[in-house]
């Protein structure tokens, strides 16, 4: 079946519109945070996948680091162990954290490898603990105002350390990491670390080109609702402070914020609802979301 002569344009374009970013950007590493619903609907899966592989067949390095908040709190149900929450963060017990490990290091990490490698990709699973990938230590929160008492979260933990061998040795055999957020402290405590934070601090370490982080929002917006799609650190530190920026949003602008201030070029957050969001955002001059750059 030929193409219609406005389909065969139209693909023509998108190809050569792509041609001087895969010229720019490969051999350079992504840092992805993968999920909300681009995680759970299968279409969006299915071209999360594809736009990955693809990424890797032109020569650029993802680096996957997922999250599993909605997956931990299905389980933690269908157990009867109630959660409990500090400032959006659960309070994690020995029990939980059981729970937390079964779910980020086996069920969706695996789903997540899986899927990448029925797409003719080579995926590897792993977890901050493996090859001491992430050091932890455990995260005291404030109960709400900002001189309120600290609050034990329990194996809650925040990043000391990053040791990227094991990151570089499958670079090096072109292989694509897909990490789960946990992480062992010098006693061999797990911890379960924000996938955000995870992703900003590798990007980080790495030297990456980009990061992106995977949103259900159309990307930061001002107070009309409009998509802000290019910013500098002094726009954003400037809507942070008139209170713009809140909710879920806040923290995801400051991890954007630590990993440019950590070398990372560009920083983007983007819709992941749209089918193909990663290509689209990399490989367009339009893209899908807010780009933020030092």
């Amino acid at each position: 079946m030929s193409l219609s002569v406005s389909r065969a344009r139209t693909i023509a374009r998108i190809l050569t519109e792509s041609l001087p970013y895969i010229r720019k950007f490969a051999g350079n590493t992504v840092v992805v945070k993968y999920g909300g619903n681009a995680m759970v609907d299968e279409a969006l899966k299915q071209s999360f996948a594809t736009d990955v592989v693809l990424m890797k067949l032109v020569g650029i390095h993802p680096v996957i680091v997922h999250g599993g908040g909605p997956q931990i709190g299905k389980l933690l149900e269908q157990l009867n162990i109630e959660s409990h929450f500090v400032d959006g963060l659960r309070v994690t017990d020995s029990r939980t954290m059981d729970v937390v490990e079964m779910v980020l290091g086996g069920q969706v990490n695996k789903e997540i490898v899986s899927l990448l490698n029925r797409n003719h990709g080579k995926a590897v699973g792993i977890s901050g603990k493996d090859g001491n990938l992430i050091r932890a230590r455990r995260l005291k929160a404030r109960a709400g105002a900002i001189d309120s008492e600290l609050v034990d979260l329990g194996q809650v933990g925040e990043i000391v350390s990053i040791d990227t061998q094991v990151l570089e040795m499958m670079k090096a055999s072109d292989f694509i990491p897909v990490i789960a957020p946990v992480g062992t402290d010098e006693d061999g405590v797990s911890y379960n670390i924000n996938a955000d934070s995870v992703a900003g601090s590798i990007a980080g370490v790495l030297g990456a080109e980009k990061l992106i982080l995977l949103t259900n929002v159309a990307g930061v917006q001002d107070e009309a609702g409009n998509v802000l799609t290019g910013l500098d650190v002094r726009q954003v530190e400037e809507l942070a402070g008139t209170g713009i920026l809140k909710g879920g949003m806040l923290p995801k602008v400051e991890c954007a914020l630590d990993a440019l201030r950590s070398g990372v070029q560009s920083a983007h957050i983007i819709d992941g609802r749209v089918e193909h969001a990663l290509l689209l955002e990399i490989f367009t001059d339009e893209g899908v979301g807010t780009l933020i750059t030092g």
